[in-house]
């Protein structure tokens, strides 16, 4: 009898002994960060409202006329504006089965996501407006198309693309007496800037995804800007936003959830179940201080200025 050199249990042999290895985390997108908490000056409330004085005139200086003339006067005025604290929340409940089943860390995964929650619908209260409190100032998207800050992503690639539409809408800002020190951009404007070239076809040398000119670029996550916008420039010491209460976890299993109408919908402790509650309070307004620039002195110099997608042919 011949001998047997080629025989071996393969892989597919013992497929039923081998069990698959099981993922110890869920795969999943890295939380994005507050643009609106990156940018704007934060100052701390110690009450729902605060006061911020903004200056509304400059004093003006006067030649003396020969030897014994009389000096002039001159006045400053300060205006206030006032931020309102609200509050935004979230409640995430789940019955203690489900939690002692589960075979990852629920809260540990869950938090992180909340955070995302409440820093989007804040990103989107303060740049767009959307669903923003009835005491808050007029968003900056809006408040910037009031004043006429606007300007159109019109640039052949032989003028430098995207990367000049950008550097001219600084235009709007610095002809009104501010200085540009950060942009908020749709995530689109990254592939742009990527392209942005010179007339002999080399990269500019000023311009990079991370900044332009010198000035750092802020990412926006999605469904923060409308279709209208691609970026917002700015100075964005003169975008306020109050932090009366950062973000603030609970964990309830003693209490019911109810809707609208006062009608229970879940019984915590009756229903064996826990609830995961987080609140933050936030004021936010926008200052237009009066600048040397704005030599007629009547109140349109304005800090921002937006830039618009080309018209769709």
């Amino acid at each position: 009898m011949p001998g047997v050199f080629d025989s071996m249990i393969t892989r597919g042999d013992a497929a039923p002994l081998i069990p698959e290895q099981e993922a110890t985390q869920i795969i999943q997108t890295i939380p994005q960060t507050s643009a609106a908490m990156q940018l704007l000056r934060t100052v701390r409330m110690s009450t729902k409202t605060l006061t911020q004085p903004v200056l509304g005139s400059l004093p003006v200086a006067y030649w003396v006329n020969g030897d014994t003339g009389l000096k002039q006067t001159t006045d400053v005025l300060w205006n206030g504006i006032s931020l309102t604290a609200e509050e935004l929340a979230v409640i995430v409940p789940i019955p203690e089965a489900v939690l002692d089943d589960a075979a990852y860390p629920i809260w540990s995964e869950v938090r992180p996501l909340l955070a995302e929650a409440l820093g989007l619908k804040l990103d989107q209260a303060v740049f767009a407006g959307t669903d923003k409190p009835a005491s808050w100032p007029a968003a900056i998207i809006p408040a910037t198309v009031a004043a006429g800050n606007e300007n159109t992503a019109d640039s052949t690639p032989e003028q430098g693309g995207l990367a000049n539409d950008l550097l001219e809408t600084f235009d709007d800002v610095e002809e009104d007496g501010y200085d540009v020190n950060g942009i908020a951009a749709r995530r689109s404007v990254r592939a742009g800037l990527r392209k942005s070239r010179d007339t002999t076809g080399q990269r500019l040398a000023d311009v990079s995804t991370n900044e332009i000119e010198g000035v750092p670029i802020q990412y926006v996550g999605a469904g923060v800007f409308d279709a209208a916008t691609l970026a917002i420039v700015g100075d964005w010491t003169m975008a306020i936003l109050g932090v009366r209460q950062d973000l603030t976890w609970k964990m309830l299993d003693q209490a019911v959830i109810t809707d609208d109408t006062g009608k229970v919908l879940l019984n915590l402790p009756q229903q064996d179940s826990v609830a995961l509650r987080v609140t933050a309070r936030f004021g936010y307004a926008l200052a237009a201080p009066i600048t040397r620039v704005e030599v007629d002195h009547t109140g349109t110099a304005f800090p921002f200025a937006v830039l618009h997608p080309a018209a769709t042919p």
